[in-house]
């Protein structure tokens, strides 16, 4: 699977205070929409990431009903989250 470069920017170092639109996946119209709901920051949506035990189904289909995600928005925030969570965590 090809990744974009804001993903292998992404998962490239420390997550630290970056917006949630730095994520794979996450652009302006979905970004406003996850911090409109609180998740502002790269972190809160990791945040949820591991609350829901880094399951897959789980995570897209929250990213879904939380800012309206379609499936490759969604598949490329996760796999994005899960490769930074490989290299950091």
């Amino acid at each position: 699977m090809t990744t974009s470069q804001k993903h292998r920017d992404f998962v490239a170092e420390p997550m630290g205070e970056k917006p949630v639109g730095s994520l794979a996946g996450i652009g302006d119209v979905l970004g406003k929409k996850l911090e409109e709901r609180g998740f502002d920051k790269a972190y809160v949506v990791l945040g949820q990431f591991l609350v829901l035990k880094k399951d897959e189904d789980l995570f897209r289909e929250w990213l879904k009903d939380t800012c309206g995600a379609n499936a490759k928005q969604s598949r490329d925030c996760f796999g994005c989250l899960r490769e930074w969570c490989d290299a950091f965590l």
